[in-house]
């Protein structure tokens, strides 16, 4: 088990329709089959829609379905994870729009809170108001297995972990 971070910040607007949040559902036979057809060729259209959005999806699981290039971090350790999450609140917490989301002790008990969630293989998915109308939305989702979706394959084909350091000009070529 390992977790991935997300962090999505745009139009509140935007984060509020539903369509563009909603993994597309299988469509059904048609009595015609050229309509079948239709239904079909609408279905992968708009799930490729849905996978490539960079906006939050409706169920946080869903954020495994979406591109890899969207992951903030993947970690192993649970507790890693709410380091990010905890980094990411206090960078954000000060442009919190309404007060009572900025108070460090409310920050601090959601921090322990996630801890608690993801060390038994729940998602985190928070979301604020910064300056209307700018929304942010930041989860931690577990994967392999996704407690809420054990289908739900991984977006990464590597084990997690740290990212390489960058290469520089001094660093010896494999």
């Amino acid at each position: 088990m390992h977790h991935h971070g997300y962090l999505w910040v745009g139009d509140k607007a935007v984060f509020d329709d539903d369509g563009l949040r909603r993994m597309p559902v299988a469509p059904w036979a048609a009595d015609d089959p050229e309509e079948t057809v239709q239904r079909q060729a609408a279905y992968r259209a708009w799930t490729e829609t849905f996978t490539r959005s960079e906006v939050p999806p409706l169920e946080t699981a869903h954020w495994l379905l979406k591109s890899p290039a969207l992951i903030r971090g993947t970690w192993d350790d649970p507790a890693e994870a709410v380091g990010w999450l905890d980094g990411v609140l206090r960078e954000y917490g000060p442009r919190f729009a309404a007060e009572h989301d900025r108070d460090p002790e409310r920050l601090a008990r959601q921090v322990a809170r996630a801890a608690q969630t993801l060390a038994h293989g729940g998602d985190i998915s928070l979301g604020y108001y910064l300056a209307r109308p700018t929304f942010l939305s930041v989860a931690v989702v577990t994967c392999s297995p996704n407690r809420a979706d054990p289908a739900l394959p991984c977006p990464t084909p590597h084990p997690p972990g740290p990212p390489p350091p960058p290469r520089s000009d001094r660093t010896p070529q494999p």
